[in-house]
């Protein structure tokens, strides 16, 4: 898939044409700093997430993300919950930090890309889970979090939101079919009712979903496919392909599961590569495992880089976007395709990388 980066390069210069700060009494006792309103002007035409960084240079893409789809931004009085909106020319910035308390993370209109009756395709901000963890299920119980703060239950509240302009009330209800990790981004499906449901999961498992992924990766990588099989713990405690970090001894253990990536170069960068990534089967972090075992950790990877001896770019989170989802309609069986730009975070380090 070719990829066209928006131009959301800063305007030159700091862009900021003025900044007011004032202390907000913090109620949280975990914190050690007070938190502070920040009122500002910057130039146009820039994001929202970028005007954040003008008036708070030390906030990180992430931290400017979750400060706007926390309702904590304000431009020309009006609340700014969409990161990537751009800032008009006349404009009074107002931030106030949510003073502890967690607000419901919220979807803009625009993230809702396809709703029928059967499905609804949405865009994933990076930095939002899928679905909450189920205790049974997980293995970091710190990390579980409640619906209200996952992609499937800001879906929910934006899909309330679409149908009630439409005249339609009601919750809506929704299944899932894939997940995508919480730091990556794009194009994503949930289902209706159970019977699309079922439908997908068929082909998924038949693996004729077509799913492309694009990754910005460590040296320069070349056009490969990996078929390997991953196991929960390859000897050092991470998920790895059975074989590759130790030498195999033994049958193959059963809780090993066959994966297979197809990694086609898009271009070289300076010290990096822009890949294109299928995926014919969809284990948990399969792309980040096998371009890492490859000799090529995503960039902004924290977890499979441990065996990297190469220097690193660093990033926020690991550069990792869904850009393709394709699949047929489960009500009718056409097909059916989508494709989601990349974020501006992942814009700014491919420009940046490309000199």
């Amino acid at each position: 898939m070719g990829v066209t980066p928006f131009d959301r390069r800063r305007p030159p210069g700091p862009g900021l044409i003025g900044v007011k700060r004032g202390h907000v009494g913090s109620m949280s006792e975990q914190r050690d700093e007070r938190e502070e309103i920040t009122e500002g002007q910057v130039a146009g035409g820039i994001t929202i997430a970028a005007a954040i960084r003008e008036l708070l240079p030390e906030t990180s893409w992430s931290r400017a993300r979750q400060l706007c789809q926390a309702g904590a931004v304000m431009v020309n009085g009006e609340t700014f919950t969409d990161p990537s909106r751009r800032v008009p020319d006349a404009n009074r910035i107002r931030i106030v930090p949510m003073e502890g308390r967690r607000a419901r993370r919220t979807l803009p209109d625009a993230a809702l890309l396809y709703v029928d009756h059967a499905v609804v395709v949405v865009a994933k901000p990076a930095g939002m889970e899928t679905v909450p963890y189920r205790p049974d299920r997980d293995a970091f119980p710190q990390r579980r979090v409640s619906d209200r703060d996952t992609l499937i239950g800001a879906t929910r509240v934006a899909l309330r939101r679409y149908e009630k302009k439409r005249g339609i009330e009601g919750s809506p209800v929704l299944q899932v079919v894939q997940r995508l990790d919480k730091d990556t981004s794009g194009v994503l499906v949930f289902t209706r009712n159970i019977t699309a449901q079922r439908i997908l999961q068929q082909q998924f498992r038949k693996h004729s979903v077509e799913r492309e992924y694009l990754a910005l990766v460590h040296g320069h990588a070349k056009d490969a496919r990996y078929e390997t099989n991953l196991i929960p713990n390859r000897g050092d405690g991470l998920r790895g392909s059975w074989g590759v970090f130790r030498r195999a001894r033994g049958p193959m253990p059963e809780t090993a599961k066959p994966a297979i990536t197809h990694v086609r170069l898009v271009r070289h960068l300076q010290g990096a590569s822009l890949v294109a990534c299928k995926l014919e089967t969809g284990r948990q972090h399969q792309i980040r495992i096998h371009l890492s075992e490859a000799g090529h950790p995503l960039i902004g990877e924290k977890v499979y880089i441990r065996d990297y001896t190469g220097a690193r770019i660093d990033a926020d989170r690991p550069m990792l976007h869904a850009g393709k989802l394709g699949f047929l309609h489960p009500a009718n069986q056409r097909p059916i395709s989508f494709e989601q730009p990349i974020p501006e975070d992942f814009a700014l380090i491919l420009q940046k990388l490309e000199g």
